[in-house]
C-alpha cells in the first residue's frame, strides 16, 4: 500500500514557524534536526535496557509500513494528537477503511460536545492499542511527554492495553533535565502555535507531565517504540 498523503502539512513544524511570529525564533532550532547515528544507537540501547521493544524505520514510508505491521487486525485503536503520525500518513490512513475498530473515527463522528467528551474519557482512554508520540527520549532510555487535558497521558500511563510511541530522532536528548527543557521550551510553544492555527486558542498549557523510566515489570511488552531516522513532529 502506498503511504497516504499527509493533508495536515499546514500545521507541521515548517509551516507553523513561517506563519506564527511568536515561534519564528525556533525556525533553525537544534531540536528540529536529526541527531547523530551514534546518539540514535545509544538511545535505542538505552530503551532496550529499560525493557522497551524498539523498531527502527529508515524513513516515513518505512515507518508507515512498520507501524501497520505492529497492530493486529480487529483491535480497538485510538491515537493521541501527533504531528509525527500525520507526517508518516497514518492519520490519513485512519480516515479511510482500516482493519481496526477505529475509536478515533467513532469519537469524531459524535457531534454533541458533551457526548464526544464522554467518549474521549471512556472509549478514548481504554483502547486495545493507543498510538502517540513523545516530547523527548533520553540516551538512557526514558520517555517524556505531557498534555493539557489528560487524554494522552491517561492512556499511555495506564488506560490503554498497549501503547506504540512513534518518534523521529530529533526527539533524542541527553537526559531527563534536557527532556523537560525540550518539552517546555520547544514543544509547548509549538503546541501553542498549533492551537492558535487550528482552534484559535491563545496558548497551550502543560498540565500533565510524565516520565516513563522503565517498562512495566508486570507487562513488559505494553509500551514499544517505533524510532524513525528522520526529523519529524515537534
Amino acid at each position: 500500500m502506498t503511504r497516504p498523503e499527509n493533508t495536515f502539512a499546514h500545521t507541521n513544524f515548517e509551516a507553523l514557524v513561517k506563519i506564527d511570529a511568536q515561534i519564528a525564533h525556533l525556525a533553525d532550532g537544534a531540536y528540529s534536526k536529526p541527531v547523530s547515528a551514534e546518539r540514535v544507537a545509544q538511545a535505542k540501547a538505552g530503551l532496550e535496557s529499560k525493557g522497551f521493544k524498539v523498531t527502527v524505520a529508515e524513513n516515513k514510508d518505512d515507518a508507515f509500513e512498520k507501524l501497520k505491521g505492529l497492530i493486529p487486525a480487529g483491535v480497538s485503536l485510538n491515537v493521541g494528537h501527533s504531528t509525527t503520525l500525520e507526517e508518516i500518513g497514518f492519520i490519513n490512513y485512519l480516515m479511510g477503511e482500516t482493519p481496526y475498530n477505529n475509536i478515533r473515527s467513532t469519537i469524531l463522528a459524535e457531534k454533541d460536545p458533551a457526548k464526544q467528551a464522554e467518549l474521549r474519557r471512556t472509549l478514548g482512554t481504554t483502547p486495545d492499542y493507543f498510538l502517540t508520540s513523545v516530547s523527548a527520549i533520553t540516551l538512557a532510555g526514558s520517555l517524556s511527554h505531557g498534555d493539557q487535558t489528560g487524554t494522552k497521558v491517561g492512556p499511555v500511563s495506564y488506560g490503554a492495553g498497549k501503547v506504540i510511541i512513534v518518534a523521529g530522532i530529533n526527539k533524542i536528548v541527553e537526559d531527563d533535565a534536557e527532556a523537560l527543557k525540550r518539552t517546555t521550551e520547544w514543544c509547548v510553544p509549538l503546541a501553542s502555535a498549533y492551537g492558535r492555527e487550528v482552534f484559535k486558542a491563545p496558548s497551550a498549557a502543560l498540565t500533565h507531565y510524565e516520565v516513563i523510566h522503565n517498562a512495566n515489570p508486570f507487562n513488559r511488552d505494553r509500551i514499544q517504540v517505533l524510532l524513525i531516522n528522520e526529523a519529524l513532529g515537534f
